[in-house]
């Protein structure tokens, strides 16, 4: 099949189906491939509703000079957009399949047709600038302080020159001050080359010790080179493809060296990688030589000559930013879904399912969500959830797994973190033994958008074998309007990827949105878009529990009695003995026993205490965890003090009977805030009278039968009964006085 021109092209092009850039483009190539403006305005003409009479002759003049012109290529591309097929040979890999013919593999990185991509033309600089050549390559490939390897000399086998080991020992920061004081010669800072043979550049990092795969160390850049097809076209291929080149450089002969960018984190993630940019080049018309494949490998020194030409920088920092837009970019192009697959092929032999992180909350490489309002210590929650899997303990209510984990911290400065977790470790009274499990990322003043952040966080946790990373908080690198479905669908995304990439699970927290919080479900309480609750595998949240001043006060009794027992068990022998188990629970009849017994001074002492300890008790809140989860069963809420900087499991069940502010009705909030102190006592009175009278049928009465009656807990009923005062407790049998 003759290959058509770009006037034919564009018959198979409607422009009304076309957006104004696309438009454009359509006259840049025509304008590329020879044609006039009166050849684009004449198709324009096709699209009545948006043609004006001048305006492809005024821009026509404005596409002159463009370093990256667009081809009768792109015209092959909006040609097929709009449902034009090539017609295809009789034979050969583009033939029509006949009806016994085999569908082989799929070739889904192909995204150019080679034979449509024009060469362009590549012209050796006219100014000649060795220093700056090679002081540009060096700035924009390597760190001041990594060591380059280069080599100068050669020596000939069977009329071939080679290169030497060359020089490995000496800083890109080392090289470039040299280089601008040698005056233009070069061969003062790294030694004399031959003219007719050229030199050698190593384009990766070395440790100063070597020049083999071993001494690499960082896996950051890959050679492409094709010596098989006119050095045009491969400039062109290259450039169509939107490889990520750091550095495109001219060897002085027939080939460009393209110094693409990998960045892998080992050097098994490098093989796959340069596989993967080998098949990428292949299957899109450059002939790769594969012998380049080496991370140590040498590459053509820009600023030097060969024989009569010179090998230069043609450009620098083309095509995609990095490695992972330019792959990202690759996949979006072509369909690389898995098959469907049928569920009788593995009914027998199911995969394994990921092994729990938090036991019957969330699997390793899962997500999982940690929302509540403000002050609910949510980020010393995640730092204590930090602790529990570095040591493998528990965290709140469930067991975690042990292994590495990464706090990333987007809010506190690194002095405030570090401290943080100090605290935190010593308020729970564990002993630091795998402090080294514990990574942290301090990101406060320098974070970017999520989408930004993952592949930095992956790049920097490739080679550590975490199990959780735990990002604190979401807001700082929310990226889009959070109320909008879509764009928190792709921000959200980006904790796929991390766990696809890491398999780690991905932990974050944020918060609620403003507002009465009362009739809603607890995974609509996150603010912004439901996408927020119904992305993660596990969500968490937490609400506030209303604490009425008779709960303060039994709690700070509760906690004075703590301290008068911690003091006697110090100082006294068989206290016990002397004291009730009644006096034991009251603060007003406990203290002056320990007045008494401790001795003035000693009890002058304890006081100190015991203030700090109803300091502590009124300085605390109560929470209530509620989970949504999709792995596991759904658990009880969870009740806690939070008792900074700890989240501490209300193990008496003091939380049972709380109500939280959120499942209140604002009428019911509004009209306890109206209740006095001597109104409320009355109710606790009749309540406690009330459920005495339904209990009492002809069988003893016991705190506990009243407890079950009134729904509350037996310390509750105790205090009630002692605040009565109509009432008797004989062990756990009540009557009336």
């Amino acid at each position: 099949m003759a290959k058509l021109t770009a006037l034919e092209l564009i018959e198979h092009i409607n422009p009304a189906h076309l957006n104004y850039q696309d438009w454009l483009a359509v006259g840049m190539a025509l304008q590329d491939a020879g044609y006039t403006a009166a050849d684009w305005d004449r198709w324009s003409q096709r699209d009545p509703q948006r043609y004006h009479k001048g305006e492809c002759f005024r821009k026509w003049d404005s596409f002159r000079g463009s370093s990256r012109p667009v081809t009768t290529g792109t015209l092959v591309v909006l040609a097929k957009d709009q449902g034009w097929v090539p017609e295809h040979k009789e034979s050969g890999p583009g033939r029509e399949l006949g009806w016994d013919a085999s569908i082989g593999p799929k070739d889904d990185l192909k995204i150019i047709e080679p034979e449509w991509v024009e060469g362009q033309e590549i012209v050796e600089p006219e100014t000649w600038d060795p220093v700056q050549q090679l002081t540009k390559y060096l700035e924009t490939l390597f760190e001041a302080s990594e060591n380059v390897g280069y080599v100068c000399e050669s020596w000939e086998k069977d009329g071939k020159f080679l290169p030497s080991k060359g020089c490995w020992d000496r800083t890109a920061g080392e090289l470039i001050q040299q280089l601008n004081k040698c005056k233009g010669d070069i061969g003062r800072v790294l030694g004399d080359y031959k003219p007719e043979v050229g030199a050698w550049i190593r384009f990766n990092p070395l440790d100063g010790n070597g020049v083999k795969n071993e001494n690499v160390t960082d896996f950051r850049f890959a050679l492409v080179e094709s010596d098989d097809m006119p050095i045009d076209q491969q400039n062109a291929i290259i450039r169509e493809l939107e490889l990520p080149v750091a550095c495109l450089v001219h060897s002085g002969r027939k080939s460009l060296h393209a110094i693409v960018r990998i960045d892998a984190g080992t050097y098994e993630e490098y093989r796959k990688r340069v596989d993967y940019l080998y098949d990428v080049c292949r299957k899109n018309g450059l002939k790769v030589d594969s012998q380049n494949r080496n991370p140590s490998r040498l590459s053509r020194m820009p600023g030097v000559m060969r024989g009569d030409k010179k090998q230069f920088l043609v450009d620098t920092n083309l095509g995609k930013e990095s490695w992972t837009e330019w792959q990202d970019w690759i996949e979006a192009v072509n369909d690389d879904l898995p098959e469907p697959e049928n569920m009788a092929s593995v009914w027998d032999n199911l995969p394994d399912l990921a092994p729990p992180l938090i036991d019957g909350v969330l699997r390793q490489g899962h997500k999982m969500l940690l929302a509540g309002p403000s002050k609910a210590g949510k980020s010393f929650a995640l730092i204590q959830l930090c602790c529990a899997i570095a040591e493998g303990r528990q965290w709140l209510a469930w067991k975690c797994a042990q292994g590495r984990v990464m706090y990333v911290n987007l809010e506190l400065d690194r002095a405030s973190c570090l401290h943080r977790f100090q605290d935190v470790y010593q308020a729970l009274g564990w002993e630091p033994r795998s402090l080294g499990n514990i990574d942290i990322w301090n990101l406060r003043g320098k974070s970017v958008p999520m989408d930004k952040l993952a592949p930095k966080l992956i790049r920097r946790a490739q080679k550590k074998n975490y199990i959780a990373i735990i990002i604190d908080p979401i807001y700082k690198v929310i990226t889009g309007d959070e109320n909008s479905a879509d764009q928190m669908a792709k921000f959200c995304n980006s904790f796929d990827k991390v766990c696809t990439e890491l398999g780690a699970a991905v932990i974050y927290c944020h918060h609620h949105s403003k507002g009465y919080q009362g009739q809603k479900r607890s995974m609509d309480r996150a603010s912004g878009s439901g996408v927020f609750a119904r992305d993660p595998d596990a969500l968490l949240d937490y609400i506030e529990l209303s604490l009425d001043e008779d709960m303060v006060k039994q709690e700070e009794n509760k906690a004075v009695c703590a301290v008068c027992e911690a003091w006697l068990d110090r100082y006294v022998k068989d206290w016990r003995e002397e004291v009730s188990r009644d006096t034991m629970c009251s603060e007003k009849e406990f203290l002056p026993e320990c007045d008494r017994l401790l001795g003035q001074d000693r009890y002058q002492d304890m006081l100190e205490d015991v203030f700090a300890a109803r300091e502590s008790v009124q300085q605390r809140t109560a929470w209530r965890i509620e989970g949504t989860l999709r792995e596991f069963q759904k658990f009880a809420p969870v009740n806690l003090w939070f008792n900074y900087p700890v989240h501490q499991m209300d193990t008496e069940d003091v939380l049972k009977d709380a109500e939280s502010e959120a499942e209140k009705p604002m009428w019911k909030r509004n009209f306890e805030k109206k209740k006095t102190p001597k109104q409320r006592k009355s109710e606790r009175k009749n309540a406690l009278e009330m459920a005495y009278e339904a209990c009492g049928i002809d069988e003893i009465i016991t705190v506990k039968n009243l407890a079950e009656y009134m729904g509350k807990s037996e310390d509750t009923v105790r205090r009630y009964i002692k605040e009565h005062g109509g009432f008797w407790i004989d062990g756990g049998e009540v009557g009336k006085k």
